[in-house]
């Protein structure tokens, strides 16, 4: 039997030591997946850090990969979820020439109806701010395109899990142990 392959959000708690990047995404580069987006952050603890991969991959390959970044010595732990298990964003950014804010009243329309957020306007170009699912954020690329975007950024997913996880009682036990 074939399995079907999921979108997956791996977090991985840290140590925030140098070189540790380049070996986690070593482990995905040798069984050839490709890394949907990537994000790190600070977690809820001091001196931990977050790791947030998003994947499309089996769920055999999924336990396989979380269990060869928990080897890593810098790894504290590792975990996988299903978009269903977590509740995730993404955010963006676009720099539009500034003219086309007050000629092309349909622009102003897109931005009321995507909940898009202006940040600076000056007289060059404005920017907006868009935070939401991809999809969202695809369509929104789509609808602006027609007018020309001079710049678009998008982040790595940021995520956390439905269920209650209870790291930070286990990170703080980990710490407490130096």
């Amino acid at each position: 039997m074939e399995e079907d392959i999921k979108t997956y959000t791996i977090s991985v708690y840290t140590e925030n030591n140098i070189g540790l990047l380049n070996r986690i995404s070593a482990i995905f580069q040798r069984r050839h997946v490709n890394i949907e987006s990537l994000t790190t952050s600070q977690s809820e603890i001091d001196g931990v850090n977050r790791f947030v991969i998003v994947v499309n991959i089996t769920k055999t390959q999924a336990i396989k990969i979380v269990k060869q970044i928990e080897k890593q010595v810098e790894t504290i732990r590792a975990y996988f979820h299903t978009d269903e298990e977590t509740i995730f964003t993404e955010s963006c950014m676009f720099k539009i020439k500034s003219s086309l804010l007050f000629e092309e009243p349909q622009i102003q329309n897109i931005i009321k109806e995507s909940n898009t957020r202006i940040v600076t306007v000056n007289r060059e170009f404005f920017v907006l701010e868009k935070s939401g699912r991809r999809n969202e954020i695809e369509a929104l690329r789509r609808d602006l395109n027609v007018f020309g975007i001079m710049q678009f950024v998008r982040s790595g997913r940021i995520a956390v899990t439905k269920d209650e996880m209870k790291i930070t009682e286990m990170l703080s036990a980990f710490y407490n142990q130096y």
